[in-house]
């Protein structure tokens, strides 16, 4: 995944492309390149999910079993396979939904310490 230009691209810290997957599948089952889109228009253009990282972790979540694939056909009339979140995907996405939560909190805090919080 990365930002729109390779100058400012943007690593991401591992399992955050999963979490993003989860979360885009809360809302019924789609198919890879509607995930990517979705990721995309929700971040406003600044994420691009490549096929190379969208793919191995379509297939990572499955095999974790956090989602299911189905066979079905697109909005083009053709064959795509969509995904959709399972049970244990719903309670996977909590879990690292809060993560994420403390992860950036921790990491406003060294950003922003407490003494230059009164500071303009």
């Amino acid at each position: 995944m990365s930002t729109k230009s390779d100058d400012e691209r943007i690593e991401l810290l591992q399992g955050t492309l999963d979490l993003l997957i989860l979360r885009t599948l809360v809302f019924g089952p789609v198919h890879g390149h509607a995930i990517a889109k979705a990721i995309e228009q929700n971040s406003e253009d600044v994420l691009q999910v490549e096929q190379g990282s969208l793919y191995p972790a379509l297939h990572r979540l499955i095999k974790r079993g956090w989602i299911a694939a189905q066979e079905g056909v697109s909005e083009n009339n053709r064959r795509a396979k969509y995904y959709r979140l399972t049970t244990k995907g719903r309670r996977q996405l909590q879990v690292e939904t809060t993560k994420w939560e403390k992860l950036a909190r921790a990491i406003g805090r060294i950003l922003k310490p407490m003494s230059e919080e009164g500071r303009p």
